[in-house]
């Protein structure tokens, strides 16, 4: 799909337009710091923008710069990311860190292609960063984004998907990216992606969500009684400094979750190296 110079025009006008009457003042946004940003952008991956926001300045708080967190011993890093879940997240931000501090002598990287070669970064993370730290005009897609485009350029094959009854997900990134690439406003990227991603988070209170008819939709399980309930609980157990070590009986019987899930949530984390195991007693592991 191409859209024309007038269109583009018209859609980053309605998209910024809205940015200035209702953008959102969320902090990451109020610095250029990439380690700053990188920190918003993984907590962001998989937890909602309300959640994240009280994390992310105690996270700040505790881990001002790459050096503090490289530094800082795993049981600590976990113990601050307590409340964001997928705690995998939280040991790539920190050997991300440790990377670029011992490897490239704290020079963060300066193209999206280093940055995505890091531990847990990903082709969005990194662009995303290269954006909205340096200003780069990259092309990225998540899940607001998404909505938006949908919305203004897929409507009419939503409409007929919906009216279909084979419930086909007909439209892909691979459709979409092209349009973002297309319509990305390069004078200011940064404020623009700020833009599609608030507009796109007020879409889904105001109609249906579009990426339910997009093919990369997926509905996220139940949380309670899932392996990462379990795996939460272990790892909030471990991370507390009181009681550095416990074994998985102690475990369930404080959270209330029945042993045969904390064993199988506790094999996956030790296999990962989150967590140990000496005998019957499980630790943070460094």
């Amino acid at each position: 799909m191409t859209v024309t110079p007038a269109q583009i025009t018209e859609f980053q006008e309605t998209i910024l337009g809205n940015y200035q009457t209702n953008g959102r003042a969320l902090p990451w946004r109020q610095t250029s710091d990439p380690y700053e940003i990188l920190v918003s952008e993984i907590m962001l991956q998989q937890t909602q923008t309300e959640r994240t926001i009280g994390k992310y300045a105690e996270w700040l708080a505790a881990f001002p710069d790459m050096q503090t967190l490289a530094a800082a011993p795993l049981s600590l890093v976990l113990a601050r990311w307590n409340g964001l879940g997928y705690n995998r997240r939280a040991r790539f931000l920190q050997e991300t860190c440790k990377i670029i501090v011992k490897e490239r002598d704290g020079a963060f990287p300066q193209s999206a292609e280093e940055l995505d070669a890091l531990p847990g970064i990903g082709p969005y993370t990194a662009r995303a960063v290269m954006t909205f730290a340096f200003g780069k005009s990259e092309v990225f897609i998540e899940t607001n984004i998404r909505s938006v485009f949908l919305f203004f350029f897929f409507r009419d094959r939503l409409e007929e998907a919906a009216e279909s009854s084979s419930g086909q997900k007909p439209v892909h990134d691979a459709e979409i990216l092209p349009l973002i690439a297309q319509t990305v406003h390069a004078a200011n990227p940064r404020i623009w992606y700020y833009a599609l991603m608030d507009y796109g988070a007020a879409l889904k209170k105001a109609v249906v969500n579009p990426n339910r008819k997009s093919a990369h939709y997926a509905r996220q399980s139940r949380f309670d009684g899932s392996l990462r309930q379990a795996r939460g609980a272990i790892i909030r157990c471990l991370a507390k400094q009181s009681a550095p070590a416990a074994s998985l009986y102690e475990i369930a019987r404080q959270e209330d979750i029945d042993l045969g899930r904390l064993e199988k949530a506790a094999a996956a984390l030790v296999a990962e190296g989150l967590i140990a195991k000496a005998g019957d007693l499980y630790a943070i592991g460094e």
